[in-house]
């Protein structure tokens, strides 16, 4: 199956996730996009000596760059790609495709690997350090933390049956009131933004780099989650139903050096609105709040942790 431009810029925010992750190579630990709307702040050019001209924007669906001392050509995304990769046409497509974990052609759906791809032998990949946080044990009134945890952690645990019996039991309760207080009586639960002395703002010792997003009630799960893995502005970390069964988790990574929590809670859940025409609990701007945490053994996990 030969890959498109389309699929690839439909997957990368138009291309500027391919230019950000090109810069990583040469300035790891920098901030080496600076995103306003659809442009850029001028951003190190790893090929004209590490000067600060290198000027991307989007213009009409691809992302593109000028050097503003002409060091190199005018071009979009793939003509940059092919500068650092030295690759064209679809090697370079399929460099693209890997590097990135962009997954298109492997994979119908969310999860089912498409049955006319063949098995393909991956170099070795360096998997990036997943985050970590608080966990606290049951019930809900434990404001004390019994250890820290990663994501990949959770995701084992929800995936697993650690949690699929009390899951069951609270999916059977039909009256709200008893289904409540079942679950603050009988679920462990994460901070999923940070790492916590005590569970309250106060106390935080470390943001994670994460932000939750909860949707209650939903009439179409996986239609919202297809949707939010698709996402162009938001890579998802981690997406998994609630415990309740009628609404889902979506984990995505923020950048607190660009704003802060709280304000990058309120952008997203404005997003949300816009886009999928559905309001997010509110209490998800809090740092400290708590997540339960349900069976699902259809949680996505961002595959570059596995």
């Amino acid at each position: 199956m030969e890959i498109s431009r389309e699929a690839i810029l439909r997957k990368t925010h138009y291309g500027l996730n391919i230019y950000a992750h090109v810069l990583r190579h040469y300035y790891q630990g920098e901030t080496v996009l600076s995103l306003s709307g659809r442009d850029c702040k001028p951003a190190k050019n790893p090929f004209n000596a590490d000067k600060p001209t290198l000027m991307v924007k989007v213009v009409d669906g691809i992302a593109t760059h000028t050097d503003t001392e002409e060091a190199i050509a005018q071009g979009n995304i793939f003509d940059f790609a092919s500068l650092h990769f030295s690759l064209e046409g679809q090697a370079l497509l399929d460099k693209i495709n890997e590097e990135l974990y962009l997954r298109i052609g492997k994979e119908r759906g969310f999860y089912h690997q498409a049955e006319t791809q063949p098995a393909v032998a991956l170099p070795e990949i360096v998997k990036p350090a997943p985050p970590v946080f608080s966990y606290f044990n049951k019930p809900v009134t434990n404001t004390i933390p019994s250890r820290q945890v990663s994501l990949i952690e959770v995701y084992h645990l929800i995936k697993g049956n650690d949690f699929a019996s009390c899951t069951s039991t609270l999916r059977n309760i039909s009256e709200p009131k008893d289904a409540r207080k079942y679950k603050a009586q009988n679920f462990d639960y994460v901070t999923f933004s940070g790492s916590f002395s005590k569970r309250n703002d106060a106390n935080l010792q470390r943001h994670s780099g994460l932000l939750t997003i909860d949707f209650d009630h939903i009439e179409n799960i996986p239609s919202l989650k297809d949707s939010l893995l698709s996402d162009h502005y938001f890579e998802t970390e981690l997406l998994f139903l609630s415990p309740s069964g009628d609404g889902l988790k979506w984990v995505i990574p923020i950048d607190l050096t660009q704003a802060k929590h709280q304000d990058y809670f309120k952008a997203v859940a404005n997003y949300v609105s816009h886009t999928y025409q559905i309001e997010v609990d509110q209490s998800g701007k809090d740092i400290s709040r708590a997540c339960f945490l349900p069976h699902d053994k259809d949680i996505f996990i961002n595959p570059k942790y596995i």
